[in-house]
């Protein structure tokens, strides 16, 4: 990446900025990120760093990050949704919709676009590590590490970008509180799981930031200590089975799910609208795209992906945020017909954050990039053969993405299938893992002293978390209003339909 938007903001330690941006937050600048670039210089020292994030408190008190109400001029989630939409698949927009209406935490999956504007616009210390941008409960998971360990942390970036971690930190806490809500909890129990999440984030930057800068980018959580660090049965028991599921997902077992013989040859199962054959000419393109993300590949996983032979490829719709995005799957065979490899390839488009961070005066060079680089500096460890290219679709402009394993052993916990007190367990790890990804990137002294070590973080985001989490439902019930009355397109009998908004089909 190039430019200023290719490197990894950091916030001044010299001076606060104390003007205010047009989002009515306060943004520190940056200028003490070049001392990333050189060993020559040393950077502020972590004690002055956490004395300037524990002044912060005069200028953004930790109160007043639990204030909540709609602004007047607050944009129509509505129509944020609507102008997402543009450039995906018009025939897939509905299914998108259909995940969406199923509930409000459904609505909250794939509202990304709408929470980035509402968070923006109110207080910030300005502390900006990498964010996640789409934080969200349910986007944390197990998947297997290079050594091919199974280990959970965060495992969605398209919307990652340098950003503020207090945006991060209310996405998931508004989540924990509608999947609450949703799974039947009651308020004071959303309450103390939103609790065990914040003080979990709070105690974990805190001890990130006093470890030694290279031992905090070694830390992890792999389920090992993941089942020793649950302290409810009913998690161990449900960590247990999602485990037993993931360790089941991988190319070998997903060959005869997805694919079929035809003339002695493996192809791809068709499930329309959910899988897809392509057209030829687009068939194509991924397949010269495929080459060149083989040189974003370390030199030993170019040499071993570039052994496999490309034998088929499908359009695959996945996720809810993700849908209507172009999304395929490639089949990959080695020297042996039970030897397989199952790509991704999804594209990737411009981080909701983007525009609340710079605004249009940077853009990254490549968006699957973006994803990748980011991806890396959040999590401790990383899907080998993560890579990124270019699509050129025939008579359509290039389109970026990034590429993964599409069976690494990847799962997560349902959490339609978690009691309260599991979620109050849970909230606490995942909130662990939020930490554990800010740290690694900027910021993690001035996060802990401006968090402290007591409960008022804690207080104030637990008051945002159920004030955003009767916004989410009053949009959810927009969004529902715009499908009846014909706005927003839905396939038929999708109103009607009852499903779990945890795992959608």
């Amino acid at each position: 990446m190039t430019g200023a938007a290719g490197r990894t903001p950091s916030v001044d330690t010299g001076r606060a900025d104390q003007s205010r941006a047009a989002h009515s937050h306060t943004v520190l600048a940056t200028a003490d990120s070049e001392a990333f670039a050189s060993l020559r210089r040393r950077p502020t020292a972590r004690a002055e760093r956490y004395a300037m994030g524990k002044a912060l408190r005069h200028d953004v008190p930790r109160r007043s990050l639990g204030d909540w109400h709609a602004r007047p001029d607050r944009p129509d989630p509505v129509s944020l949704i609507e102008e997402s939409h543009r450039g995906r698949v018009a025939e897939l927009v509905g299914v998108r919709v259909a995940r969406m209406i199923s509930s409000p935490y459904g609505f909250l999956r794939g509202t990304a676009v709408v929470m980035a504007a509402d968070v923006a616009s109110l207080p910030s210390t300005g502390i900006m590590p990498v964010a996640c941008g789409d934080a969200h409960l349910g986007n944390f998971g197990f998947y297997a590490s290079p050594e091919g360990e199974l280990v959970i942390d965060l495992n969605d970036f398209d919307e990652a970008h340098p950003g503020a971690w207090e945006w991060d930190l209310r996405r998931l806490v508004a989540s924990i509180w509608v999947a609450g809500r949703e799974n039947g909890s009651s308020e004071d129990q959303c309450r103390d799981a939103v609790l065990a999440c914040v003080a979990a984030y709070r105690d974990e930057v805190r001890l990130l930031a006093d470890m030694p800068l290279l031992a905090r980018s070694y830390n992890r959580l792999d389920v090992g200590r993941l089942h020793e660090t649950a302290t409810e049965k009913s998690l161990r028991d449900e960590i247990e089975r999602s485990v037993r599921r993931a360790r089941q997902r991988t190319s070998d077992r997903a060959l005869p799910r997805f694919t079929t013989s035809h003339h002695g040859q493996r192809r791809i199962v068709q499930e329309p609208p959910l899988i897809t054959r392509l057209p030829p000419a687009e068939r194509d393109a991924v397949a010269e795209a495929l080459d060149a993300y083989l040189m974003t590949l370390a030199p030993h996983w170019r040499r071993a992906i570039g052994g496999y032979t490309l034998v088929d490829v499908a359009h695959k719709v996945v996720g809810v945020g993700s849908v209507g995005l172009r999304a395929y799957v490639a089949l990959l065979e080695g020297s042996a017909p039970d030897d397989v490899v199952f790509l991704q390839l999804k594209q990737a488009r411009r981080s909701v954050l983007a525009p609340y961070v710079h605004g249009g005066s940077a853009w990254h060079d490549h968006q699957g990039q973006r994803v990748v680089e980011y991806q890396q500096a959040l999590q401790t460890v990383s899907d080998p053969l993560l890579g990124w290219t270019t699509v050129d679709l025939p008579g359509e402009s290039r389109l970026d993405f990034y590429v993964r394993q599409f069976r690494n052993s990847k799962g997560t916990i349902p959490l339609d299938a978690i009691d309260p007190a599991a979620l109050t367990d849970y909230a606490g790890i995942v909130g662990h893992l939020l930490a554990k990804g800010h740290a690694r990137t900027s910021g993690a002294s001035m996060i802990a002293g401006y968090a402290g070590k007591g409960d008022k973080l804690g207080e104030s985001f637990a008051r945002f978390a159920r004030a955003y989490a009767d916004q989410t439902e009053a949009d959810h019930a927009l969004l529902v209003a715009a499908v009846r009355s014909g706005r927003v397109p839905a396939p038929e009998g999708s109103l009607e339909r009852v499903g779990s908004a945890f795992r959608p089909s």
